[in-house]
């Protein structure tokens, strides 16, 4: 069995943990072993629905493995929800495993009405359970960090994997090798070096209705090919467009960041960029101010 702790390397290059101090990595650390194995108990009675009308009759205790994804009332809902990425992996994890995975989505939210409507705006048609009490968590006390909050189950409601695999690939990756039954040791990657032009784009002040597009410039200035696993970004407001090609040594690529606004005021919003250098996840911001 892979152990988490092989993994906890991983799961601290979240965005921002990336530069932990050491005594941050001893609570990561401690984290991960008080939640290794650890039973995760449900309610007695939970309703799921589809986009909050439709009550699912939805099974799932005698599958041999689950995804549990709790989703807290704290920060803004839309940037934690995180749901086309959902959806990906659904059908990655469908793909995979025919089907007998169950997704179990615990939400809290301090806005029932605005969940509801990110479900239906981005149409996400899987069960969810909308946990207005929070009784999911005050039977488990899960952690305060949101990429602490998903796990994966085995047949008898134990962790064996910790951590959100759609915000951070190598979690993905641990999930997907259990789930297919694949628990030897994972393959070492070969490492390159890269250079940016800049880590933060300021677009200034520019009026609400206008799409803004800028650009980040990464160079490969190591020795192997430079390979970008994921973009992930902090918002839905903001997107990243780029080629999903090796980058050869010497040469260039273009992130390409697409905001756009769905509120007046500041923002200041991450992109994470997971490849094959040293110091990944890449951690670029873009802000500005809206009219």
């Amino acid at each position: 069995m892979v152990t988490l702790l092989k993994w906890l390397v991983c799961l601290c290059v979240i965005p921002f943990l990336a530069s932990c101090a050491e005594s941050d990595k001893e609570r990561l650390s401690k984290l991960v072993n008080e939640w290794e194995r650890k039973e995760i108990l449900f309610p007695t009675h939970s309703t799921f629905t589809i986009q909050g009308k439709d009550t699912v009759d939805f099974e799932f205790r005698n599958a041999d493995y689950k995804v549990v994804a709790y989703v807290d009332s704290a920060g803004c809902t839309g940037c934690k929800l995180q749901l086309p990425r959902w959806k990906e992996l659904i059908a990655e994890v469908d793909s995979l495993a025919g089907g007998s995975v169950p997704f179990l989505f615990y939400f809290h939210p301090k806005d029932l009405k605005e969940l509801k409507y990110l479900t239906r705006r981005e149409g996400f048609v899987y069960p969810v359970c909308f946990d207005e009490k929070d009784d999911f968590n005050r039977l488990n006390r899960f952690p305060n960090e949101m990429m602490f909050q998903t796990f994966l189950l085995d047949k008898e409601n134990k962790v064996v994997a910790l951590g959100n695999p759609v915000l951070n690939p190598k979690v993905k990756e641990l999930y997907l090798k259990l789930i297919a039954g694949n628990q030897g040791t994972a393959k070492k990657e070969t490492i390159t070096q890269v250079s940016v032009n800049q880590t933060e784009l300021d677009f200034g002040s520019f009026p609400k209705e206008e799409r803004q597009e800028r650009s980040f410039v990464l160079t490969n200035t190591g020795k192997e090919l430079m390979v970008v696993y994921d973009v992930i970004t902090s918002c839905g407001c903001t997107k990243v467009e780029y080629s999903k090609q090796p980058v050869r040594p010497g040469e260039t690529l273009e992130l390409n960041v697409i905001y756009e606004a769905e509120e007046a005021g500041h923002f200041n919003k991450t992109i994470t960029v997971y490849c094959n250098v040293e110091n990944s996840p890449l951690r670029l911001i873009v802000k500005g101010n809206v009219n």
